[in-house]
């Protein structure tokens, strides 16, 4: 049986009717995406690392158990129960790390938010979407990928568009945040914990109608 076979079967409920809750007590997977490593710590393609990081500072938390090629946390937020978690396998294989914890908690792409970097939206513009395509983002490709499904919640953090058409993308997206960026980026996380909190309640419509375009 497939991943996403396995899990929708899940879903829907086990013989005799038990509620899935009754079995795995973990509602919703948050996954940052970003690269393991100080060289990496304040570069672009760490946006969802950085508001994974935020999360757990506003709840006095730690992300630090490794788990699932993961740096992870259990945690109740806002009154739901949460695993988080920072993949440590490089962006081209987010799947690797995401995929085994989904298939362990039994959490459904659906119940599995991903946030990370896109350099199509404006420096520190958010876009909140259900589901859809990798938009070219590598990390979202491969969890696309591994898991057989494009139904995935995410939060899309803006970092700008290279400075001109010849920059290479990998050095654009690895490139550190200047100084003179840092009053956008860090309303855009704040932001971004703000609709992550809204998702894990279900209110997906409302984190959209509130920040999206922001």
């Amino acid at each position: 049986m497939s991943f996403l076979k396995k899990i929708m079967a899940f879903a829907e409920g086990p013989p005799g009717g038990v509620p899935s809750t009754a079995i795995s007590s973990v509602e919703y997977i948050i996954c940052g995406l970003g690269n393991p490593g100080s060289a990496y710590e304040n570069t672009r393609h760490n946006c969802g690392f950085m508001t994974v990081d935020l999360l757990s500072e506003q709840g006095g938390f730690k992300v630090k158990k490794l788990k699932f090629k993961s740096l992870t946390a259990l945690e109740v937020i806002d009154g739901v129960k949460c695993f988080i978690m920072k993949p440590t396998t490089y962006m081209n294989l987010s799947g690797t790390a995401l995929i085994p914890a989904m298939e362990f908690y039994k959490i459904p792409p659906e119940r599995t938010i991903i946030v990370f970097d896109d350099f199509s939206l404006p420096l520190g513009t958010l876009k909140i979407r259900r589901n859809g395509s990798d938009g070219g983002h590598n990390g979202m490709k491969n969890i696309i990928l591994q898991s057989g499904s494009d139904a995935f919640p995410r939060v899309k953090i803006g970092i700008g568009s290279p400075p001109n058409p010849n920059y290479p993308m990998k050095d654009w997206v690895t490139s550190p945040f200047k100084k003179d960026e840092g009053a956008k980026l860090e309303a855009a996380l704040e932001n971004a914990t703000d609709a992550v909190r809204l998702m894990i309640k279900g209110d997906i419509e409302r984190a959209m109608n509130e920040f999206n375009g922001r």
